[in-house]
């Protein structure tokens, strides 16, 4: 079970939301690089990092605070983005920059085709980020709420040759309320790609809670406001997560 430390981009600040509410921001830090820094510090395998304004504009807006995150950690883990990515040209700038895995969020629901072209040019490196409320898929940085199917759409995409699905739960997402076990388990049980769960991972319960569906094809979780918070201590978590062999 790998813990994804969460680094979303506002304004070049790094903030938390609340279910997705651009005016429910509360601001961690106004050096995201540093933020960054930090989380491998604390033995964070990989970052994830959302351009939230990006998510709203459709194109990139963070590039200076992704640069420098990139700067400072992409030589030594892996570092995911979304937001924003509606084309191969941003996902191949984006690359070279030196990110990992880009992830296709609002664009995959809207345009299918481009998961596909997107994994044909660079594979291996694209993840499909579904979010969505009460099952239902959410686009456009979580503003609109489609009548799409979560499970349904993600098999649409388990053939494309994608690295991964992120998972995210809307209606938990910053709400410190737990996470939704039985929905993440249910999506993975159901596509043949890693599930990444996202979304109200609170406390140590919520890891053990993860750990023990780690068979079922959940391989990871993206951590936010808990550690932000102190209410999970990232070294702790992830040290137990590998002792448990999850």
């Amino acid at each position: 079970m790998l813990l994804i430390p969460a680094i979303d981009l506002k304004g070049g600040q790094c903030v938390r939301l609340q279910q997705g509410l651009m005016d429910r921001a509360t601001v961690f830090s106004d050096e995201p690089a540093k933020m960054a820094l930090h989380w491998c510090q604390q033995g964070a395998r990989r970052l994830h990092l959302v351009d939230l304004d990006g998510a709203f504009a459709g194109k990139p807006e963070n590039m200076i605070s992704i640069k420098a995150i990139l700067e400072q950690v992409a030589d030594n883990v892996p570092v995911q983005l979304g937001g924003g990515v509606r084309d191969l040209h941003t996902i191949e700038r984006y690359l070279q920059l030196g990110l990992s895995y880009v992830i296709i969020g609002t664009a995959a629901v809207k345009n299918p085709q481009f998961v596909r072209q997107a994994c044909a040019a660079f594979p291996g490196q694209i993840i499909v980020g579904l979010d969505a409320k009460d099952g239902l898929v959410a686009i456009d940085g979580w503003a609109k709420v489609t009548d799409l199917h979560v499970t349904e759409l993600a098999k649409r995409f388990a053939d494309d040759g994608i690295d991964s699905i992120i998972y995210t739960d809307i209606g938990r997402d910053g709400m410190m309320g737990g996470v939704n076990i039985n929905a993440t388990v249910k999506l993975a049980q159901e596509v043949a790609v890693p599930v990444i769960a996202s979304g109200g991972v609170t406390s140590m319960a919520d890891v053990e809670a993860l750990c023990a569906v780690v068979e079922h094809g959940v391989a990871g979780a993206i951590v936010g406001r808990a550690i932000y918070e102190g209410s999970l201590d990232l070294a702790t978590a992830q040290r137990m997560a590998d002792q448990n062999k999850c």
